[in-house]
């Protein structure tokens, strides 16, 4: 039943255009290495510009300042966004990071699309709950070879987190090509594997 329910979400959906898809450019932004880099980039953001530091081991104290700073001189950088709505969310300011997280949304920034997509998911950190927009933005990062979003999108739509929303495009051909192209990035990862494996069991009885 979940598998019919899917797949008739996805002729639903087809009929929806996709947002016209561009790769993010960094170079079109600023690739000063700034302090708030170096105090609050995300190990996991592909376009980090220094060493990540996980969340139990900012310094935040450090890192808002800091990121404040690099924001105001730098304002439509969305990197320098996302890691002050990053920094401001562990500081229990969630609220004061909204303008933020959708300066990074808006600038597609890769990883901004799958963090802020997932809190939106859930209503976390102060993120207003938004189930279809949250699909948009973690097929978003998917689209931009977020490894998180390849694994993420094709799992929550399986589970018909989606379902109500005709925005989210859900094929299962394309979700199958994210999992694939997140098994180049993970390589010989067991776990990783594993959700893998499922996904594309699951996947493929869809496309048959």
């Amino acid at each position: 039943m979940r598998r019919m329910v899917l797949f008739a979400a996805f002729l639903m959906s087809a009929s929806v255009s996709a947002a016209e898809f561009v790769t993010f450019d960094p170079s079109r932004y600023s690739q000063e290495v700034t302090e708030c880099d170096r105090l609050a980039s995300h190990p996991d953001d592909p376009f980090k510009l220094a060493p990540g530091i996980s969340e139990g081991k900012v310094d935040l104290a450090k890192a808002v300042p800091a990121c404040l700073e690099a924001v105001t001189k730098d304002p439509k950088n969305p990197r320098l966004n996302y890691m002050y709505g990053r920094v401001l969310g562990y500081a229990g300011r969630g609220a004061e990071a909204l303008p933020y997280r959708k300066a990074a949304v808006d600038g597609d920034y890769p990883q901004a699309l799958f963090v802020i997509g997932y809190i939106t998911l859930y209503g976390y950190n102060f993120q207003p709950k938004d189930v279809c927009r949250a699909g948009e933005l973690l097929r978003r990062s998917a689209l931009h070879d977020r490894i998180a979003g390849q694994l993420g999108f094709p799992r929550y739509a399986l589970e018909g987190r989606f379902d109500a929303c005709p925005s989210v495009l859900r094929d299962p051909a394309e979700m199958l090509e994210f999992v694939a192209a997140a098994r180049k990035q993970f390589g010989s990862d067991y776990y990783k594997g594993l959700l893998a494996d499922a996904l594309e069991e699951d996947l493929k009885r869809l496309v048959k």
